[in-house]
């Protein structure tokens, strides 16, 4: 009986930490995620033309919470910029977090 406890409650344990949200990882992202990103969000200013005249956001320094939910509900496509819907499909959500806690620690 010990070891069924046991069993059920390493599977338990598993299974919350399956489910849970990723962490991001500023290093990854800066490593291997960020080069879609600073093409626009890192120039200062910059204009995206496609479909139409957007001015573009400085992300760094931006809460990791709202880069999260920003990136999700292009995702979803709760915003409509097209490009960003794009490059948002093709993150996972590792990808998320790890983005959001790199641009969250710039200044």
């Amino acid at each position: 009986m010990k070891k069924l406890f046991a069993l059920l409650a390493m599977a338990s344990l598993a299974q919350a930490a399956a489910a849970a949200d990723p962490v991001g990882n500023a290093k990854d992202a800066a490593d291997k995620k960020i080069a879609m990103c600073i093409g626009c969000h890192a120039i200062s200013g910059y204009k995206a033309t496609f479909p139409e005249v957007y001015q573009v956001p400085m992300i760094g320094g931006q809460s990791a919470k709202y880069i999260e939910n920003a990136l999700k509900a292009y995702q979803k496509g709760d915003r409509k910029h097209p490009t960003m819907r794009g490059i948002a499909g093709s993150l996972s959500e590792q990808d998320i977090a790890d983005l959001a806690a790199y641009y969250s620690q710039q200044k």
